[in-house]
């Protein structure tokens, strides 16, 4: 399950009135009052947001409360947009290996360089991540072109091919998609 967890962090009052309303709540409730005990409880964290009425910096999913006092449900329903957008933004990259893909500008990087991909470069490239063992070009052409395994074509080889190419010469790495007996595989 996806566990939302909510940090309050400085703000004791706000955190007690969260906790008395913890039961009709969809996320975790934690408060914190020192910033070295933050910076290491995030680290255990995928989704989290802090409340805070201060903008600390190196520290990311911030919601900063300023105007107070403040609609209790109001405040709850930010939160919520809070943790979709998070949600949102977590599903829209891929991380592989060292590298960050963008599922929504299409772009692979690493560090400062980036290199644009195509929709079918994506979607093999996410279909070869998911599956973590080598895929067939059948398969390939079934789940990714949507071909039925008797059409007879190299599409799946040559936009694999191209899109080999395309890594080695922008990222210098020609072991991103390795091909195998059995077909391709990310490793």
């Amino acid at each position: 399950m996806y566990i939302q967890n909510l940090i309050i962090f400085k703000l004791k009052s706000l955190y007690h009135i969260f906790n008395e309303l913890s039961l009709d709540l969809n996320f975790e409730i934690i408060f914190l009052d020192n910033e070295k005990f933050l910076n290491e409880k995030i680290k255990s964290f995928e989704n989290y947001v802090i409340i805070s009425n201060i903008k600390y910096p190196n520290i990311s999913n911030q919601f900063i409360l300023l105007n107070t006092p403040v609609n209790i449900f109001k405040l709850v329903e930010k939160i919520n947009i809070q943790f979709l957008k998070l949600q949102f933004n977590n599903q829209s990259e891929l991380k592989i290996k060292n590298y960050t893909i963008d599922l929504n500008s299409r772009e692979m990087f690493i560090n400062h360089t980036k290199l644009k991909l195509t929709e079918k470069e994506i979607k093999t490239i996410a279909y070869l991540y998911k599956l973590n063992k080598p895929v067939s070009v059948n398969e390939l052409q079934k789940n990714v072109w949507s071909y039925q395994y008797d059409t007879e074509t190299h599409t799946v080889e040559t936009h694999i091919y191209r899109l080999r190419k395309k890594i080695l010469k922008t990222f210098s790495d020609n072991e991103f998609i390795v091909s195998k007996i059995n077909g391709y595989q990310i490793r």
